[in-house]
């Protein structure tokens, strides 16, 4: 079976969630023997060559030219093959949808054969669902054990709690309440911030920023500090069941997680034993102060557990190509029978 993924980066050096989820299920995916191709932003000269694929994926978020890349894939794609659109922001997408009626990916829903999303649960499916999609299916985010996994500390990143995350505008507020107020109540305590765009935000004495981390050193900014915090923007935080890459690579490499509160997230979790989870800053703050490395350890090892038993790549592959070789049998028959008609 053959693959054309028309999509944002697969090689970012920078952490970039949906770089991540590409490339843990593509690669496992190929494992399964599908031949794929990533077509990256620059893709328009490559159009043509979706004709030679048995399922044509547009990712979101690709560029610019957003809309002229959605139709010419669909355009190009042959009248058997399999088309999806596969939505890594979902809940920014649904907001767009909302806001005009015009959208261009409104207008393409009904000509796809079905969509998948980065997460979401069924608040996403019945969103999408209404706006016109055939089928929707909801692959989340997982680990990929051969990127992420223990390692050991490192002075440079020791810290009460770390958190890592580069300045957007739609998180900037949850980092506020979450991190810097919980750091403003425990001034004795160290907090360790990376990510790009910080550095001339307001922060307590207390908070070391250090800037971009790089993937590299990402498994040991996950274990060196006591704790890792997990923020979610404000659209996946009001839409839930939205884990981010950060609490599979966080766990993964058996660091103690604390997470915002979001809808959904015992279905990867146990709060408690597997994550701690906080409502806001002063959550934060207190359980950071009672939690000893010993607990620490605990909930760490325990998180890796469970995402390695349930909520590997490889369980997502299995799942996709379940799911891909199933509809593009179906789309091949019914073409083949509109022929024969």
């Amino acid at each position: 079976m053959r693959l054309a993924f028309y999509g944002s980066s697969l090689l970012s050096s920078y952490w970039n969630g949906a770089a991540t989820y590409y490339r843990g299920l593509l690669r496992d995916l190929a494992g399964r023997g599908w031949t794929v191709t990533f077509y990256e932003p620059d893709a328009f000269d490559v159009l043509a060559e979706a004709a030679d694929a048995d399922v044509v994926v547009k990712a979101s978020g690709v560029g610019v030219f957003d809309a002229e890349l959605l139709e010419g894939v669909l355009r190009h794609a042959r009248p058997d093959a399999l088309t999806l659109f596969w939505d890594v922001d979902a809940a920014a997408t649904l907001d767009e949808l909302k806001a005009a009626n015009d959208h261009p990916l409104r207008q393409a829903l009904p000509r796809l054969d079905s969509v998948m999303t980065y997460g979401g649960g069924p608040p996403v499916v019945t969103a999408y669902s209404a706006a016109g999609a055939r089928v929707v299916h909801p692959i989340y985010n997982a680990l990929d054990p051969t990127t992420h996994h223990p390692v050991p500390p490192e002075p440079r990143f020791a810290a009460d709690l770390g958190f890592l995350a580069n300045r957007l505008p739609d998180r900037e507020a949850r980092v506020e309440q979450f991190f810097l107020d919980a750091a403003a109540r425990l001034p004795d305590r160290r907090f360790l911030l990376g990510g790009n765009g910080w550095g001339d935000k307001a922060m307590p004495a207390n908070v070391r920023a250090v800037g971009h981390v790089g993937t590299g050193d990402h498994n040991a900014f996950n274990t060196s500090p006591l704790a890792v915090l997990n923020v979610a923007r404000d659209s996946m935080a009001a839409m839930g069941f939205s884990p981010a890459t950060r609490v599979f690579e966080a766990a993964g490499a058996g660091g103690c997680l604390i997470t915002d509160a979001w809808e959904g997230v015992e279905l990867f979790l146990q709060p408690d034993t597997e994550v701690l989870v906080a409502r806001d800053g002063q959550e934060v703050a207190e359980h950071l102060a009672a939690l000893t490395p010993e607990r620490a350890r605990a909930i760490g090892d325990a998180a890796r557990r469970r995402i390695l038993a349930e909520h590997t790549y490889a369980r997502r592959g299995a799942q996709v190509d379940a799911l891909l070789r199933e509809e593009a049998a179906r789309k091949r028959a019914s073409h083949l029978a509109r022929g024969a008609a």
